[in-house]
């Protein structure tokens, strides 16, 4: 495609069309209530929750897209100054409220932006997507697939959301004396949040900017700003440290728990003396033993579901709302592309999707190899997050210079953030056509 034409999840590119994947703030940096460089197009859910995050915006800039459904739109050709027509599906990307993926058609070929996304193998939500999606195809081929490669690691494989929302609860449910809180986002993991209520029959608690957001997601009764109607509670994750938990506990006993895919820097706690459970009761009764590591379930499908508690006061459950590695795979298996990118381009583990997929399509791959789990993690704590300039070089931000530490479970350094820092949207231009 030609340059100048669609940006996705870029907002400071001269561009005739910008989109939207969702409302994260790894994917909204460089738009602000006042940017008004163009229409910007996004999904219904999204729309209804844009004026939250960004009040005084121009809201006639704003252009919904329905989900499953084709639109058209007319850009002009820089070079030429002829018209040129474009197509764009919205699919769900099962991400976080609004979330979508975007499917563009033209004289260009075909190119699908999934932005972050997670289709599990037997989620609903997730076979609607892969029909609508393949439907929409038709015999056409994808060209460019821009993916979401957050965890395009084989290391990574996760249980289902499902799952590992009953992890939580078996978690909950076995301490019945202590005040839980969960370190969550100011969007997504809801889904989490509604599992918890409805199995434990408790309410829970969240801030009051959090409220309002469940309030406009249709939910009323489920969620409360008062402490004294609960003890599950869910924080903004920069609240969510060890020092938090520490503090808690000498007023009563508190655990934190927190739902995220990404490994955590330190080494799971070892210390058994210490006032937390030492083993989970799940809901069916069965012990699930915690020696200072890894909490293991066999699913029946006999993989391993892993709980592992870090800190005395901590818990970590892999629920993750990105694709896990094997997910992937039967994503690149579904659609076929010619090209991949990912749409990560620095973290502590990058490598370009190619490496490991490329060879499932003949694609030409480069000799990059992707760190080992085992390898990053005894790696030192101080690391840089590389970020590409605006002229396309890649440069170590000043933060990757000075090589601060990362504050383990803290907002300014947590690995998500050092993860996702670079710039996660896709300025579609001329070279990146097959």
């Amino acid at each position: 495609m030609e340059k100048g034409l669609i940006s996705v999840d870029r907002w400071s590119d001269h561009s005739q069309a910008y989109f939207l994947t969702h409302l994260h703030s790894d994917h909204t940096h460089g738009l602000s209530s006042s940017w008004t460089k163009g229409p910007l197009f996004c999904s219904r859910l999204t729309a209804k929750l844009f004026p939250f995050r960004f009040p005084n915006f121009e809201l006639s800039l704003l252009r919904i897209l329905d989900i499953g459904s084709w639109h058209s739109f007319v850009l002009v050709s820089p070079s030429s100054g002829s018209e040129t027509t474009v197509d764009v599906m919205a699919i769900d990307a099962h991400h976080c409220p609004g979330a979508v993926m975007y499917l563009f058609r033209g004289d260009f070929g075909c190119m699908l932006f999934t932005g972050d996304f997670r289709w599990e193998a037997t989620d609903g939500r997730a076979k609607i997507g892969r029909t609508m999606l393949l439907n929409a195809l038709e015999r056409d081929r994808v060209n460019i697939l821009y993916l979401d490669n957050t965890y395009c690691n084989p290391s990574f494989s996760f249980p289902s959301r499902e799952a590992a929302s009953q992890q939580v609860v078996d978690i909950i449910a076995s301490h019945p004396k202590h005040d839980i809180i969960i370190g969550i986002d100011t969007l997504g993991k809801e889904d989490l949040l509604l599992y918890i209520s409805r199995s434990l029959k408790v309410k829970i608690w969240v801030w009051p900017e959090r409220l309002q957001t469940m309030h406009l997601l249709g939910f009323n009764d489920i969620f409360t700003t008062k402490t004294s109607l609960t003890r599950v509670r869910a924080v903004p994750r920069y609240s969510f440290s060890i020092n938090t938990l520490e503090g808690l506990n000498k007023v009563r006993p508190t655990i934190g728990i927190m739902p995220s895919g990404l490994p955590w820097v330190v080494k799971p706690s070892e210390v058994n003396d210490n006032p937390v459970s030492s083993s989970i009761s799940n809901h069916s009764g069965n012990r699930l033993r915690i020696n200072g590591g890894p909490c293991t379930e066999i699913n029946k499908k006999g993989k391993l579901r892993s709980v592992v508690r870090f800190h005395q006061y901590i818990y970590s459950v892999p629920y993750s709302d990105h694709c896990c590695f094997p997910e992937l795979e039967d994503f690149i298996k579904l659609v076929q592309p010619v090209n991949i990118k990912g749409i990560v381009s620095s973290s502590f583990c990058y490598i370009e999707p190619l490496y490991y997929f490329g060879r499932l399509y003949g694609v030409e791959t480069s000799s990059q190899r992707l760190p080992h789990k085992s390898e990053w993690r005894d790696k030192d704590k101080n690391i840089g997050a590389k970020t590409k300039s605006n002229s396309g070089s890649s440069n170590l931000t000043h933060a990757g210079k000075r090589k601060r530490k990362i504050d383990f479970l803290g907002i300014h350094l947590r690995r998500v953030s050092v993860a996702r820092r670079a710039q996660c949207g896709a300025k579609i231009v001329e070279n990146d056509s097959p």
